[in-house]
């Protein structure tokens, strides 16, 4: 009889991990994946493979994580997924693969995430090196961002022989994997540049600090610099606010900004002089894994922290994870509440947050009940620092500068079918900078169908030639 329960991972513990900015969770070893993969019942019809986004082959890499075969399990995971270690850290597992798995109708499902995760781990470890499947062909390729969806685009076609080369608008690649998930969730150094060195050893170019729209066009990348395809992966870096009074005051951010300065530029780290204000209060408006991630920054960075978010807990859209953590590092949850007024004082410093208490009234498009406001129920949270993590659009840049490439009332560029075709010929495009702001996982599903699109897009415009 399988165990009911998967095998704990091992966790800093939280007096300690909000001190600092190492990771929390510390991962399977040899033997505990070994005994979290026996748990697999290898269902001769697996539900986890079908709610994949990249659709790994989930029961033949746990069978081979079983059998110590772990070289065989990090070459099956690497015909899906170029970013393993990313994966097995920041996926929404509980409402995919194992939110299908069999086991967690009487249990636990099997801990498919960080099995993944060790074995992404492992193969960075033990130098393994992902197969290309192809000779090289003359077909060349540019792809716009270096984030999920654009090295997993990358990797796909550099693996069917294309060239490809990737063009990043900041200095280092990795796009929100590097700037926008903190450390202490995806380390950069050991997870991050790892993964995209691997892409860079499959023959992909990355050109960073190279800003398409205005260091060169979509246009001149195909009419002039020999480039066949394009795939636009620049994601959702453009941020949402409230429109609220006082949101121009000193000490308003979007989560954007304020996890930006301190993942790329390293604001946690005394040796780097890199400006981030958070004063003793912190207040984060929304409910979802960025605002969690903001939160549990500021947390480290020395600040009492309160999460306003205008629903009850049982609609925020964060992993339940994540707000299990957050709570456990002391973040203070005020549920029902709705900003209304950001308060300073006479030198245009924040000062506090006028809200309203709210209720949950019938379902709305989403789904999730409306929220409503209670009459009369205004009340005044002291804060120094108000984080706004709302959402976000993408940067009108590439679509601005880019003839007959469509976009909707968003600014999402618009694709006409599910392969990520745009409106402008030899242009496709995957992952936020479509959907508007969503997950990694997504991202890189999109961005796969997107590569294949475009091999098949090349092979046809250059059959018989």
């Amino acid at each position: 009889m399988k165990q009911v329960n998967r095998v704990p991972v091992r966790e800093q513990d939280p007096e300690v991990r909000k001190n600092n900015f190492d990771e929390v969770c510390l991962g399977y070893n040899e033997d505990e994946a070994v005994a979290e993969a026996s748990r697999c019942l290898n269902c001769k019809k697996p539900l986890c493979v079908s709610d994949c986004p990249v659709s790994i082959d989930i029961p033949s890499f746990v069978e081979k994580i079983k059998n110590r075969e772990f070289y065989q399990a990090a070459e099956i995971i690497s015909r899906s997924s170029v970013l393993p270690s990313v994966c097995g850290r920041v996926c929404p597992q509980e409402s995919q693969c194992e939110g299908k798995c069999i086991l967690g109708v009487k249990g636990d499902p099997v801990s498919i995430g960080k099995l993944e995760r060790f074995i992404g781990d492992w193969g960075r470890d033990n130098g393994f090196i992902i197969p290309v499947k192809s000779e090289p062909n003359s077909h060349r390729v540019a792809v716009i961002g270096s984030g999920p969806a654009g090295l997993t685009c990358a990797g796909e076609l550099a693996s069917l022989g294309y060239d490809v080369t990737i063009f990043e608008a900041l200095h280092k690649a990795g796009g929100v994997l590097e700037y926008g998930i903190p450390e202490f969730r995806l380390p950069k150094e050991k997870v991050v540049r790892q993964e995209v060195e691997n892409v860079k050893r499959m023959g992909v170019k990355i050109i960073t600090n190279a800003v398409i729209g205005k260091a060169g066009t979509i246009d001149n990348l195909l009419d002039n610099e020999g480039f066949d395809a394009i795939f636009v992966g620049t994601g959702a870096g453009l941020p949402l606010f409230m429109n609220i009074p006082g949101e121009n005051l000193n000490g308003v951010l979007s989560a954007n900004e304020f996890l930006t300065r301190i993942n790329l530029m390293k604001a946690y780290d005394d040796e780097f002089d890199t400006p981030v204000r958070t004063g003793q209060r912190v207040a984060v408006v929304g409910g979802g894994n960025v605002a969690m991630d903001s939160a549990r920054s500021a947390v480290r960075m020395g600040a009492d922290v309160s999460v306003i978010y205008r629903r009850s807990a049982e609609e925020l859209p964060a992993r339940a994870e994540e707000v299990h953590h957050a709570r456990e590092e002391g973040i203070d949850f005020r549920l029902l509440t709705n900003p209304v007024e950001v308060l300073g004082n006479e030198k245009g410093w924040v000062t506090g947050l006028k809200c309203v208490r709210m209720e949950l009234g019938e379902p709305d498009e989403s789904g999730r009940r409306r929220p409503v406001v209670i009459p009369d129920s205004e009340f005044i949270i002291e804060t120094d620092t108000v984080i706004m993590s709302l959402g976000t659009s993408p940067n009108p840049l590439i679509a601005g500068t880019t003839p007959n490439l469509e976009t909707d009332r968003k600014g999402c560029v618009k694709a006409v079918d599910e392969n990520g075709t745009t409106t402008r010929e030899g242009v496709f495009a995957a992952g936020d900078v479509v959907t508007g702001s969503a997950t990694v996982i997504l991202a890189m599903g999109a961005a796969r169908k997107s590569a294949k699109a475009i091999d098949d897009y090349i092979r046809s415009k250059y059959a018989g030639k």
